[in-house]
């Protein structure tokens, strides 16, 4: 079995009953389409199997030492660049804002590879986040820790900007663009002041 396969299923087994906030699909689908976005940023079969298990570690009961023992080091430090720190014990909604700030640090610094897993999570979340935008307007944001759509705008911007050396590539053109749809910022024009928008 390759490690994109195997990785699936791991991750499958992992988000087993677990659905999407905003439309209760399975929470599998997210992932996937991960990493059929890097699929088509990259063929490095490691990245493709980081992207299907970038969740696994944040959301799940799978730690970092069980990725590493199935996966080896690289997908591991992989899947770690792209695992936030959740602060268990706490609500969601009060560490929202440094948990955000925390990512938006950890990739400005981090490998191409790691970066391409974080563009395609963040395009495939605002793929979903303007699916559910169109037909519910702002009340989208409600369904989230953090109601402030300002604050999911200064997040999303920050990451772009974060990754703007995949720039010239479809999956950053097309993040920039529902940026814009749902945000009205155009991250195309300007680049993003974190300095200006920091929490």
């Amino acid at each position: 079995m390759g490690v994109i396969e195997k990785a699936l299923l791991f991750a499958s087994a992992a988000h087993e009953g677990q659905t999407r906030k905003m439309n209760g699909l399975p929470f599998i689908l997210h992932p996937m389409e991960a990493a059929v976005i890097v699929s088509e940023m990259c063929t490095d079969e490691d990245v493709i199997a980081a992207a299907l298990l970038h969740d696994a570690v944040e959301d799940t009961s799978v730690t970092l030492d069980d990725v590493r023992k199935e996966f080896g080091t690289r997908i591991c430090r992989l899947v770690e660049k792209e695992s936030e720190n959740k602060r268990n014990g706490l609500p969601r909604s009060s560490t929202w804002c440094i948990r955000k700030q925390e990512s938006v640090e950890k990739i400005r610094t981090a490998s191409p590879e790691a970066k391409m897993i974080a563009l395609a999570d963040k395009l495939s979340n605002m793929r979903s986040i303007y699916h559910e935008y169109q037909l519910h307007g702002d009340e989208v944001f409600n369904k989230f820790n953090m109601k402030d759509k300002k604050m999911h705008c200064w997040y999303y911007c920050s990451m772009a900007e974060n990754l703007r050396e995949f720039s010239s590539s479809c999956a950053w053109q097309e993040l920039a663009d529902l940026i814009l749809k749902v945000f009205g910022k155009d991250i195309r024009q300007e680049a993003v002041s974190l300095h200006d928008n920091q929490i």
